[in-house]
């Protein structure tokens, strides 16, 4: 079984994600990035599908059809654009709605800590956009999220961690927090 292997993943990947959001300014946020992950219905699927260099999801799609642990994982951590769909009373569908500016900036230091695991020495700034570009046809984000996440994923493949995180930090977290009346 691959318990030591799935627990020093996902607390290499974490680790990264806090040091992430240190450097955006979200701190605490980054503290309680991805415990759900410690939880039996996320991990016991994860070391049962451990694959080291993608997700455990991956495999348990490909056996079952679904992520079970995945559903779990959406539905409890808000820094999943996933986790943002809900149903719309004027088109009587399940639409994507806006991400609040705090999940957005975690989102980003989720997905650059997931390419730098996954990736290992074959990492560099280009991959999560690569990544991102890969699934744009086939993913349901709000339209302002995905344009605010690619924009800040193309900044980090131009211009590097650096700049990109001193941007989120000073310009996209002060923004954010002017926006909160909207999400009150």
């Amino acid at each position: 079984m691959n318990i030591w292997k799935h627990f020093v993943t996902i607390t290499r990947h974490r680790h990264k994600v806090i040091r992430h959001c240190f450097l955006a300014g979200i701190f605490w946020q980054g503290l309680r990035h991805d415990l759900s992950k410690y939880s039996p219905a996320e991990f016991i699927p994860g070391v049962k599908y451990y694959l080291g260099d993608q997700s455990p999801n991956v495999k348990e799609r490909q056996i079952k059809g679904f992520s079970r642990a995945w559903l779990h994982h959406q539905g409890r951590n808000k820094h999943h654009f996933e986790y943002w769909v809900d149903y719309d009373v004027v088109t009587h569908q399940k639409q994507p709605v806006r991400m609040p500016t705090k999940y957005l900036i975690e989102m980003f230091c989720d997905r650059v800590a997931a390419s730098k695991i996954y990736y290992g020495s074959e990492y560099d700034e280009k991959k999560p956009y690569e990544y991102f570009n890969r699934g744009i046809k086939s993913r349901i984000m709000h339209p302002e999220t995905s344009k605010q996440l690619e924009e800040l994923l193309i900044m980090l493949r131009d211009k590097g961690e650096r700049e990109t995180f001193s941007y989120i930090k000073n310009v996209i977290r002060v923004q954010g927090k002017k926006d909160r009346a909207h999400w009150k």
